[in-house]
Formats: structure tokens, sequence, C-alpha cells
């Protein structure tokens, strides 16, 4: 999920991610508006239609795209989501990897600096996949 500007002035519209059997629902507590997919790409697209509708028949002269939103996930659902594998990003980012595997699985919940250091080390894993190309 990129991390595109907001148009100036625009403040960014939080969206609540949860994983689901069959993919993902989306939810604003901003604005009664949500949405499923069945992938990450497929979620995006709906929730900025499922709120321009919103914002189309309330009369609100405001269109969102994707920059205008704000994805968050449960840290423990961004492994379903894409599988890392934890004992290597533990060392990767020098964690503890029992500690690092009850985050993901929700037996304890990391302060903001843990999961600010878990989730630099999945950004920079991103950035290294995307420098890279295959022959």
């Amino acid at each position: 999920m990129s991390r595109a500007k907001p148009k100036q002035g625009a403040k960014k519209i939080v969206i609540k991610v949860e994983r689901t059997n069959t993919g993902f629902s989306a939810y604003t507590n901003k604005y009664p508006a949500f949405t499923t997919g069945r992938s990450a790409a497929e979620l995006i697209s709906n929730m900025v239609d499922s709120l321009n509708l919103y914002f189309e028949d309330e009369g609100i002269k405001r269109s969102v795209t994707r920059e205008d939103l704000t994805f968050q996930i449960e840290l423990s659902s961004v492994f379903d989501v894409f599988p890392i594998n934890v004992k290597a990003l533990a060392e990767r980012i020098g964690m503890n990897y029992t500690l690092l595997s009850q985050y993901v699985n929700g037996k304890k919940k990391p302060s903001p600096r843990q999961t600010g250091k878990i989730m630099e080390g999945i950004r920079e894993i991103g950035r290294e996949l995307t420098e890279i190309s295959l022959v």
C-alpha cells in the first residue's frame, strides 16, 4: 500500500482493514462507508468507490482517490496477508524470535516503538525487492 501524499489541505481518511476468510473487509469510523475485497488492490478500489458513492448520495462536494486514504491493519494480520518468514525478520531487525512470534500470534501487543521497528524492517524488505531485477 503506497504512501502517496494527500491533496493539499485535505486530511487523509483512516481506513481500518481486517482479514476475513474470503479476503478483506474495510471501514472508516468517520463516514458510514465500508467494503470487502478478495485482494488488497480490490479492497482499495472498492473503498474509494464506497466513499465516493457516500459523498455523492449525501450531496457532499468531495471526491477521494487512493492518495486520500490511509489504511491500517493489525500487526498480526500483516503476517496473514503477506507470508513473511517471522524468524528471518526477527533476525534482520535484531528482535527476539519468540517475542516477535508472540506479537504475530496476538499473544502480546507491541509498543509503538516495537511496532515501528517491525514495520521499518518490513518496509526495508519491500524497498530492496523493488530495486532488484530477475534474470
